[in-house]
């Protein structure tokens, strides 16, 4: 959740002609993430809840993609994006962890 307000913070200072491309695509992404989350830990099922946290996990790495192209169109500078980025590398750790657990 931290991530997802992070992320609208920071499409907040991209151009006003990205509203309807980046911003938009980056804020659906961001949201998706904990979306999925929930949605795997109501399953009843192993493999249920393992498929929708790789959903999640798919979602995260198009939002590091995301950032990445905002970057190389230096919309967004690097130090703007730090909490971010740590914030996805936190997110990915605990995805990874648990769909490990879950097998």
């Amino acid at each position: 959740m931290d991530l997802v307000v992070e992320v609208y913070h920071l499409t907040g200072l991209l151009p006003e002609d990205e509203r309807f491309g980046l911003v938009s695509q980056m804020q659906r992404a961001a949201t998706s993430i904990p979306s999925n989350i929930a949605e795997g830990a109501g399953r009843k099922t192993g493999p249920d809840h393992k498929r929708f946290l790789y959903a999640a996990r798919g979602s995260l790495n198009e939002l590091s993609t995301q950032m990445s192209i905002c970057h190389r169109l230096k919309y967004l500078k690097v130090i703007e994006t730090t909490t971010a980025e740590q914030l996805t590398m936190r997110v990915r750790q605990l995805l990874a962890g648990t769909i490990r657990v879950i097998g």
